[in-house]
């Protein structure tokens, strides 16, 4: 598959099977990732990769982190919160590193790291993987931060969960690019 296969062929799913992913197929992914260009050559993404207990350990800091701020919350919706950590085999959390230096900016650290996240997509997509990108509240909670070794500062970008697709995964319409283009010719 080429690279613009893979863009127009590339789809967030997020019906996976609980068919654990190798590691050395989850390390062709994050290889992918870190190809995105960054400015200054600063490498500002930060991985965490959850499986297994990992993905459960997870889940019990976003029910517990759920709980503190809606405390009446009924169990039903406390168990909903836990398992989000297990929608998916392998849980890749990306993280955003701040600008060390002046002349670094930190939109651009953002923004590299975006790229590697698109990038860790296209090749879960050309691994035969299914790949859904995801944030919510848990990308700003402090208490999710620190239990994956963020500071309350950094930013969170992606719960980016993989797994083998469920399934046949119907094409869907793609958009054009004409309602959000100005040409300037002259």
């Amino acid at each position: 598959m080429d690279a613009i296969e893979a863009i127009f062929t590339r789809q967030s799913i997020g019906k996976v099977k609980p068919d654990p992913v190798p590691a050395e197929v989850i390390e062709r992914l994050l290889l992918a990732a870190v190809q995105a260009p960054n400015h200054y050559k600063v490498r500002p993404w930060r991985f965490v990769v959850l499986t297994g207990a990992g993905r459960e350990h997870l889940g019990q800091v976003l029910a517990e982190s759920f709980l503190a701020k809606f405390p009446e919350v009924p169990p039903g919706a406390l168990e909903k919160e836990r398992n989000k950590a297990l929608r998916s085999p392998v849980l890749i959390v990306v993280g955003v590193d701040k600008p060390s230096e002046p002349r670094v900016v930190e939109i651009e650290n953002i923004c590299a790291a975006s790229a590697a996240c698109q990038n860790l997509l296209l090749a879960a997509h050309t691994e035969g993987l299914a790949a859904k990108w995801r944030t919510g509240s848990p990308a700003t909670d402090p208490a999710v931060k620190q239990f994956l070794g963020f500071e309350p500062d950094q930013h969170l970008i992606a719960f980016i969960y993989i797994g083998y697709p469920e399934g046949e995964v119907p094409p869907v319409e793609r958009p054009s690019f004409d309602d959000r283009t100005v040409w300037m010719k002259e």
